[in-house]
């Protein structure tokens, strides 16, 4: 990984598709019905109510195809994390690295079963100068197992970074790496598994990735290179499979849409259902320790 998820001549701050992923989280606790996909009362308070009457004002019906298709992905993918978390906690995990965390909550809402991790947040310095002003801002305590791992990966590796941090290696660690690998180059993307290849045996990555299949633009994709902030990687799930066994890794297990419907969507009737589009994952390091 040696670049960060937006481009070099960008602003550097808290990500405008940042923003727009975690107004999407809140938007789904007032909008969407019981039961929620995810329950995450913090992305508002971390917005603040200024910030989100701006975006209500400049963005499409909420209750459209396309952002009730948007919205489900966004809610989805962090709830199967979270969820991959919780079982890899009970089985040993002791570290959590969230990869380009961005505006992400779950630092800031963790349950109970969370509270024994160590918790580190990796992103650009200036990303997390921008999201310590809103957490302090909002009056949002920063819980005494979470850490700011600040990294800029123009001249530090992620694998740097992290030693530099006192990471442990040896310990079993989950990884969460969502919306981060779509906007780095293919070699970024080779060296993040290789450095999470080098935790101990059942360490566990969830990642999304945009498939090479998806050939034309999406909406989404020309709406995000008109911030700034363009995909650059793709790649077909074999190749991928491929990838993750070279680097030291089990292969990809893909959520797919059958089984998301099934433990996410089932019974609904506000609209939200498993999104048609394809990429969330996840990996394991090698052999599940006994």
């Amino acid at each position: 990984m040696n670049r960060p998820p937006s481009p070099p001549h960008a602003p550097r701050g808290a990500s405008r598709t940042a923003i727009g992923v975690a107004a999407l989280r809140w938007q789904h606790q007032w909008l969407d019905d019981e039961p929620k996909v995810l329950i995450d009362a913090v992305s508002g308070l971390l917005l603040g109510e200024e910030l989100l009457r701006e975006l209500a004002a400049r963005t499409a019906d909420p209750r459209s195809a396309e952002m009730l298709a948007l919205r489900s992905h966004v809610v989805l993918r962090s709830r199967y994390c979270e969820d991959r978390l919780a079982a890899a906690v009970r089985e040993g995990v002791s570290q959590l690295v969230v990869l380009g965390a961005g505006l992400d909550t779950f630092a800031f809402r963790q349950p109970a079963w969370a509270q024994h991790l160590r918790i580190c947040e990796v992103d650009h310095p200036a990303s997390q100068a921008e999201k310590r002003g809103l957490l302090s801002r909002a009056g949002i305590a920063i819980p005494g197992n979470v850490e700011f791992v600040a990294i800029d990966f123009e001249h530090t590796t992620l694998a740097q970074g992290l030693t530099s941090a006192g990471v442990d290696f040896s310990s079993k660690t989950f990884f969460s790496c969502l919306g981060v690998t779509m906007y780095l180059t293919a070699d970024a993307v080779d060296a993040l598994f290789a450095t999470v290849a080098r935790f101990r045996a059942g360490s566990e990555i969830v990642f999304t990735y945009r498939h090479a299949t998806d050939a034309t633009e999406s909406t989404l994709a020309l709406r995000v290179r008109e911030l700034g902030e363009p995909w650059t990687f793709h790649v077909e799930p074999d190749a991928l499979d491929r990838k993750l066994k070279a680097a030291g890794f089990r292969g990809l297990e893909e959520l797919g849409v059958e089984e998301a419907q099934a433990l996410y969507f089932r019974g609904r009737t506000d609209g939200l259902h498993a999104p048609s589009r394809r990429g969330i994952a996840r990996a394991v390091v090698g052999a599940i320790d006994a």
